[in-house]
């Protein structure tokens, strides 16, 4: 029986695990979409000086696009 309760509690914590990877991904994943539209609004608004008044939006957004993408519980390595 205590092997039956052990199993159970480290099978729920591992599913707990997974459930918090899989939405602290997507709150990243969120965040990039929020730069994006930071972006896309300052590009819109600075017109022909979009390059010079978005540059720290653009990095901002080019980093997240590396950093944060959806990415699920499992890691296969290639």
């Amino acid at each position: 029986m205590a092997l039956d309760e052990a199993r159970q509690a480290e099978i729920k914590a591992k599913l707990k695990e997974r459930d918090d990877w899989i939405r602290e991904s997507w709150v990243r994943a969120m965040e990039a979409r929020i730069v994006q539209n930071n972006l896309q609004k300052c590009y819109r608004v600075e017109g022909v000086n979009h390059l010079e008044k978005c540059k720290h939006l653009a990095e901002q957004y080019t980093e997240m696009l590396k950093e944060n993408r959806v990415r699920g519980y499992k890691q296969i390595d290639t």
